[in-house]
């Protein structure tokens, strides 16, 4: 058991990894330290094992693309008095490989076993693949 677990969450207006960076460029950080925060109704009962080493996995047309590291959980009330959760990452966008999810309302845990692995990062001069192409490839094991 690994001692802690991931969050799975739809990237809804985004299709491709280049559009949620691009938004994280035009959106500044409310913190000092870039941090990204993403605002959802409901409250991880799992908050500690999330805390222990979890990251935020961004669903991106259908496909798991990348990923954020959590760092903290915010209780954030909205201006209707509904409690709700501020989940703050990295301001590090890491992509992994691609790993089909069928669509889902709000977000899910994913285990750790169950996550898809961080592509390693790409040398000055190389293009990314495609995000189509990589996802066929890893569905056939190469990549």
């Amino acid at each position: 058991m690994a001692g802690f677990v991931h969050i799975l969450k739809l990237c809804v207006g985004a299709d491709s990894v280049e559009d949620l960076v691009d938004w994280h460029r035009t959106h500044p950080s409310p913190y000092p330290t870039g941090e990204r925060r993403h605002v959802t109704r409901m409250w991880p009962k799992r908050e500690a094992e999330v805390l222990a080493g979890g990251s935020l996995y961004w669903v991106i047309k259908g496909v798991i693309l990348c990923r954020q590291r959590i760092v903290r959980l915010e209780e954030i009330d909205g201006a209707d008095g509904v409690r709700r959760c501020g989940i703050v990452m990295d301001a590090e966008v890491i992509r992994t490989e691609g790993a089909a999810r069928r669509p889902f309302q709000g977000w899910r845990y994913l285990d750790p076993g169950d996550a898809p692995r961080d592509l390693p990062k790409g040398r000055a001069g190389d293009s990314a693949l495609p995000e189509d192409l990589a996802l066929a490839l890893s569905e056939i094991g190469l990549r």
